[in-house]
């Protein structure tokens, strides 16, 4: 396995920098779409539709860096961001981007940190949305919603995090590459 150079964590850094700063941006659109779907009583979704890009700054570092603890790192760091930026949630901030990160986490480490492709950014995807569901059962109330409802908060979570933290790592990954600011092994 890899180990951490100061080339390493100047580039989780950078990353969670700039994800920070997204995510902080985002906080305004959150509460723009929960009023949105709070008179249908479906707010909850506005979560579930966002969190893709929350949680973004894990598999984004985990692919880019490949280095065990990447993701998690880079996720935390994005949320300390955010939280010094001023967000929403204050210090909690770091409690989800911990649990955030340690879901994008288990996705890598499912594979042994060998292989970088498509599995492995789908992997990551599922086991940050069954970590963060698990999260938000007991944190955030889930668990008084219908089995009905809260199936589809889980699969709106899914698709949300496969097309920020998979589909969008993996085409931000690619331009890097094209670009030769990653080296082309990263192309997997």
């Amino acid at each position: 396995m890899q180990r951490w150079h100061i080339r390493d964590i100047i580039l989780v850094t950078i990353l969670a920098i700039f994800m920070g700063v997204i995510f902080w941006a985002v906080g305004p659109l959150y509460a723009v779409l929960t009023a949105a779907l709070a008179p249908a009583g479906l707010q909850p979704l506005a979560n579930e539709l966002l969190l893709g890009i929350w949680v973004m700054a894990g598999p984004l570092a985990g692919f880019i860096i490949r280095i065990p603890g990447s993701a998690t790192l880079g996720e935390f760091l994005g949320s300390a961001v955010e939280m010094f930026l001023g967000g929403t949630w204050g210090a909690s901030t770091l409690i989800s981007g911990a649990v955030q990160g340690i879901g994008s986490e288990l996705g890598f480490a499912a594979v042994g940190y060998k292989v970088y492709n498509w599995l492995t950014l789908t992997l990551s995807a599922l086991t940050t949305t069954l970590v963060t569901f698990l999260w938000d059962y007991f944190r955030s109330g889930y668990n008084a919603y219908h089995l009905g409802f809260l199936l589809v908060l889980l699969v709106v979570r899914f698709a949300s995090i496969f097309v920020f933290g998979g589909i969008l790592t993996r085409l931000i990954t690619n331009l890097l590459t094209r670009a030769h600011v990653l080296p082309a092994t990263s192309k997997n």
